[in-house]
């Protein structure tokens, strides 16, 4: 990779707002992580604190200050308790989300649809193969926690479902 290629990289890596990037072509391995910008603040480093009283020479080396955040913190939004525990469906695997069987047609379950043990809820794209979800509880679905065509993770919650009992 010559220099004209790296910096067209980083004014890509820039112009898409990407904040960290790896490329390995054979033996050559170039690894890109931008800074923050100045107006955004980064999260401070909680593994080194300031000792009051100490003078800068005792400050261990690396050892980052802290800095207070510009605007004090907007106040937390009151939790909610669940009025009822839900059982949470998860992706088995790491794909993209399909609600339904094809383009088009509707989906799989709604919110508020019964469910039974064994019903298809959704498909996982994964490698090109299309892996069903099948419902582990019967029940009435009360939400679903990802959009049509998303890319999910391994564990992630897809369905709340109110189990029957």
């Amino acid at each position: 990779m010559n220099q004209k290629e790296l910096k067209e990289l980083i004014e890509f890596l820039i112009e898409k707002d990407i904040a960290e990037f790896e490329l390995e072509r054979g033996d050559v391995k170039v690894r890109i992580k931008r800074a923050a910008e100045p107006g955004s603040a980064a999260p401070a480093d909680t593994r080194y604190f300031a000792v009051p009283g100490a003078g800068a020479s005792a400050a261990p080396i690396g050892a980052v200050p802290a800095i207070p955040p510009a605007s004090p913190a907007p106040p937390a939004a009151p939790v909610q308790e669940p009025e009822e525990e839900l059982h949470m469906v998860r992706s088995p695997i790491v794909g993209t989300f399909y609600e339904s069987p094809s383009p088009g047609s509707p989906p799989f379950v709604k919110p508020g649809d019964p469910i039974a043990t064994g019903q298809v809820l959704c498909i996982v794209e994964a490698m090109k193969l299309m892996n069903e979800i099948e419902s582990d509880v019967a029940g009435e679905l009360v939400k679903r926690l990802v959009a049509n065509g998303q890319p999910i993770e391994y564990g992630q919650e897809l369905f709340a479902i109110r189990a029957r009992k």
